[in-house]
This record gives structure tokens, sequence and C-alpha cells, in this order.
């Protein structure tokens, strides 16, 4: 079975400062992986790599065994790619003229007859399978409201619920709760776990905050300017290490007022081996 993601030797710079520094990185099917680090850490840059938004500098992105990009330049074929990939942005990406239903159905529009697309119309199926995932997100009764007036985790809940609906079997998910309250945050997450489990789709979710890592996800790549300094279980990241690694910056990857280790959830466990900086 093909990995489900594959960089090898990804490196990126913009004007002469590196953004990413030789990243490579392993993600088998089926993993939950959080993506840590401090602001301007390279997280956001990373994952825009691997549905091809952005081209690198050098090195390859693969997904599920077909090449996004290789050796600086993206592949003719990435907009097929696409169609196994789904994003989710922290500022939501959501159209907040159109309705929530259309917003969830947009993703399904790269495979549909260009009259319909021109029409923005949907199938009956569709739609249905529209209403099912904005059920599965608790959000069903939104569906025929504007985006613009749903609070910010709804919003990202259809964003989510667009990610069902398209089939995707890789979730990027980039700190999907930075701009949502704590609670908010927390069912953000456990519909990301939720995904997971049902779908068994493959979730990497770039973080801030250290202790949702250690709730929700297995695995833990941490990056440090542009770098990958630690990939391991996210149980061994105790404060004291992240201290090791990141020094006066681990204070900001956790939540505001809380320096204390977090008490674990348990959580079934995928192979990862530690990498040294």
């Amino acid at each position: 079975m093909s990995l489900a993601l594959e960089i090898k030797h990804l490196s990126k710079s913009f004007v002469g400062k590196p953004a990413l520094k030789d990243v490579s990185l392993l993600v088998e099917p089926g993993e939950m992986v959080a993506l840590i680090g401090a602001s301007g850490s390279g997280k956001s840059t990373l994952l825009r790599h691997i549905p091809g938004f952005i081209a690198a500098d050098s090195g390859d992105v693969q997904v599920f065994g077909k090449s996004v990009q290789h050796g600086g330049r993206v592949s003719r074929s990435v907009r097929r790619l696409r169609r196994e990939i789904g994003f989710v942005f922290q500022q939501f990406n959501l159209v907040g003229r159109l309705s929530v239903m259309t917003n969830v159905l947009i993703g399904l529009m790269p495979d549909m007859p260009w009259w319909r697309r021109m029409l923005v119309r949907f199938s009956v199926i569709d739609r249905r399978n529209a209403i099912r995932a904005l059920s599965a997100v608790g959000i069903a009764d939104t569906a025929w409201q504007r985006a613009s007036t749903l609070s910010g985790g709804q919003q990202q809940r259809a964003a989510l619920a667009r990610c069902i609906v398209q089939q995707a079997r890789l979730v990027l998910a980039d700190e999907p709760i930075a701009s949502l309250d704590p609670e908010s945050s927390r069912k953000v997450m456990e519909l990301l776990a939720q995904m997971n489990r049902d779908h068994g789709c493959t979730v990497l979710v770039s973080l801030h905050q250290v202790e949702f890592a250690l709730q929700h996800c297995p695995r833990t790549v941490a990056l440090r300017a542009g770098a990958v300094v630690y990939d391991g279980p996210s149980s061994a990241l105790t404060p004291q290490l992240l201290r090791e690694l990141y020094g006066a910056q681990a204070i900001d990857l956790f939540e505001a007022g809380t320096q204390q280790p977090v008490e674990l959830t348990p959580l079934n466990t995928h192979s990862a081996q530690l990498q040294p900086a």
C-alpha cells in the first residue's frame, strides 16, 4: 500500500530567506499527525506544498504514490490529485454570500459537467450527501443560511463537512482552531479525530497549542525555523523536551496560562521515530 504522504528533502526560500530546510516526512494511511511549531516555523508553508499550492525550490512530494511536485516543478496532473486532498484553512475559506450547502458542495465542482459548474447546480444525491455531512458535524440546521451568518466554529465545521462530501483521503488542516474560542476549538479537534476514525482519512493538522496535539494526535512532528526537530509520539512531548527544542519560544506552544504537563487521554499509537535536531 502506498504511503498517504511522502515528502523528500523539501526546501523553500522567500526573498532569500529559508522557509523550509530539507524537510522529509512519511505519513501512513489512516494516521492523525499534529504539526507543531512557534509562529514562523514553516507549518503553513509546508502544508501548502502538499497540494501544490506552492512550488518548492527543491525536493519531492507524493500523495498516495502519485507525484504532486518533483524537483521544484508542480505536476501537470495536480488538479486531479487535489480531489483526494481536503484543505481546511485557518480563516475558513467560505464564500460568505453563498449558502452553507453550496459552500459544502463546492469541492465537487471539478468533477461536474461544465454546464452544471456554470449554473452552480448540484444533483439531489449531492445535496443529500451534503446534508448528511452537515449532520455529522452538527450544523444541518444551517444548510440554507448564508455562510457569513455562521459563527467561527460553525464555519470551520462547514469546512470539515466539505472534506467529507469531497471524500478526501488526506485532510490538511492549517491551524483550524487558531481563531476559535476554547469550546469551539475542542469541538473542531474532536470532529477531525472523528473523521479520522469513521472515514479512515489521513489527517495532518498544524497547531500552535501543543495541548491539542497531546489530546488528539498519537504522533507529532515539530518544526523550528523550517526544519524538523522532532518526529515521534505525542506522549513524549513534555514541557522539558519542548524547552530543549524551542528555548524561550516553548511557552508559546502552551495554551494561555498553561505551562504544566497536560493529563493525556490514551490514544492508539502509531509507529514513529525521534528525529534529532
